[in-house]
């Protein structure tokens, strides 16, 4: 007797020890290739390009600010508010979340009321208790409990999947957010640029209207020709004309940066103003916290956290699952015997399932799980991949187009120069207008292209600052206590509520 008391102990503690073990493998963040340095924050040539001071090493949230631009800041203020694919991508979160909700409801019993009155009556033709009616009347208001003991974390399993792809939810957010800030940014100094263009046109269209002047004053005196006069008045039209259609380019930006904070076209208005060139020193710190900075990086990586917690949801389909079940309520023909003591009704008992043969169908779901959580792998590391890349693509590009517009500059003063030359040449006689024409647009093209390049530097300043995860922090994704302690509301991502 003692024997079988002690068999009996062991296989109930074992039974809990079992119960106990969590079939999810234990979660570790995969590792990444993290550079020691960026190689393009010290140039080839030894000029890398300029870095913000080691006090200043981290972006803040309102990054564009560094821009230093009271107009690039108010319109930006709007993003979070009225950006419809930023509330989608909110909405998705909240979504997720419930998620959570839903899951974390396993974890309690079951109670369901089904309260029935029925009226019946039975053929006349059969046999019945003689002087009782064919007629009955049932009355029933019974109750029902089951709770399923989470023993192998199933159910735990399944919240902590659940809570970390809302994580991962709500990093898709921030994402969001991050890239349409920076749409906006990129639009608006693509709208300034225009205004420039504009400028350095109707600039340019002062001096030709002044050559028509000329020309037109020395084909009277009979020293210049007709051809020289329609080629200075050609030279103005075609000015004209350009600088006309760059009207169509900057409406569109304009419309794009309305179409972000969330706005019909018809409600914004832009004026022209002055393009500064000049981007801001950005942060940029050691390779390795571009990990803990991307958003984009961190939902990834949330991802992966929740495939772990699915391969442990798969696993536990290899065990038995015990329901405890209990029914009772009241039960009678007679209304006015309806909750009395002998209507009562109740039953109770345990039942233990598991699946002796399925055809592979769990091993299958096992290694689906396992195949989902190397693909979450696979999936984060190339992101990180591609983000050491932008950031080397971004100084790259800084550095290398400040030299260039360093070199257009000088162009620009060669072809002022030439230009300079050839209207005293041509003033005095000695060339025709032909040559004045090739030096002018010579010196517009460089204008030109000088402020391509200027644009292309202030685009590549904004990329940077996005590839660098814009002064995100982790800290703002919601926490698992939170997501996981009760079936109640969370907070909403702070970066989807500015």
């Amino acid at each position: 007797m003692i024997l079988n008391n002690k068999l009996s102990s062991i296989a109930v503690l074992a039974f809990l020890l079992l119960c106990a073990c969590n079939p999810a493998p234990k979660y570790v963040v995969p590792s990444a290739p993290a550079p020691a340095a960026y190689k393009e924050a010290e140039g080839k040539d030894g000029t890398g390009w300029k870095l913000a001071q080691p006090s200043d090493n981290k972006l803040r949230g309102k990054w564009w600010e560094i821009y230093n631009d009271p107009q690039l800041n108010a319109l930006e203020e709007q993003v979070a508010i009225s950006n419809q694919s930023l509330k989608a991508a909110e909405a998705n979160f909240r979504a997720a979340r419930a998620l959570v909700v839903i899951a974390r409801a396993s974890l309690y019993p079951t109670i369901g009321a089904t309260p029935a009155y029925t009226n019946a009556r039975t053929s006349a033709n059969i046999l019945r208790i003689p002087g009782t009616s064919n007629a009955t009347n049932e009355y029933a208001l019974p109750f029902d409990i089951s709770y399923t003991p989470d023993f192998w974390h199933r159910i735990r399993n399944t919240i902590d999947m659940q809570a970390f792809s809302a994580q991962s939810s709500a990093a898709d957010v921030a994402t969001a957010l991050l890239t349409t800030q920076a749409d906006l940014a990129t639009d608006y100094f693509e709208l300034r640029a225009t205004d420039m263009e504009v400028k350095i046109l109707v600039d340019t269209m002062v001096n030709y209207r002044q050559n028509v002047d000329l020309t037109t004053t020395l084909y009277k005196t009979g020293i210049d020709s007709e051809q020289d006069l329609v080629q200075a008045q050609n030279q103005l039209d075609t000015a004209t004309a350009q600088a006309t259609d760059l009207g169509v380019a900057r409406a569109q930006y304009e419309h794009a940066i309305a179409e972000l904070i969330g706005k019909p076209p018809s409600e914004l208005t832009i004026e022209a103003g002055t393009f500064n060139p000049e981007p801001p020193p950005v942060p940029v710190a050691v390779p390795s916290t571009l990990l803990e900075r991307r958003p984009d990086i961190a939902g990834l990586e949330r991802l992966i956290a929740s495939a772990n917690a699915q391969i442990g949801v798969a696993r536990a389909a290899y065990y038995p699952t015990l329901t405890l079940s209990a029914s009772g309520g009241l039960e009678s023909y007679s209304f006015l015997h309806w909750f009395s003591s002998p209507s009562r009704f109740w039953s109770l008992g345990p039942t233990l399932s598991q699946t002796l043969w399925e055809g592979g169908a769990r091993r299958g779901q096992n290694e689906q799980a396992l195949a989902q959580y190397d693909a979450a792998v696979a999936n984060y590391r190339q992101t990180v991949l591609t983000s050491f890349q932008a950031v080397e693509d971004q100084l790259a590009a800084l550095r290398i187009l400040s030299k260039e517009i360093i070199e257009q500059q000088t162009a620009i003063n060669s072809s002022q120069r030439y230009l300079d030359l050839a209207l005293i040449r041509y003033k005095t006689g000695v060339d025709s207008y032909l040559n004045v024409i090739t030096a002018e647009n010579s010196l517009l093209t460089n204008k030109e292209s000088q402020v391509s390049s200027e644009l292309r530097r202030m685009s590549a300043s904004v990329s940077l600052v996005m590839a660098l995860g814009g002064g995100w922090d982790p800290g703002s994704l919601p926490q698992m206590k939170d997501l996981i302690a009760k079936p109640a509301k969370t907070a909403v991502p702070a970066s989807a509520t500015n």
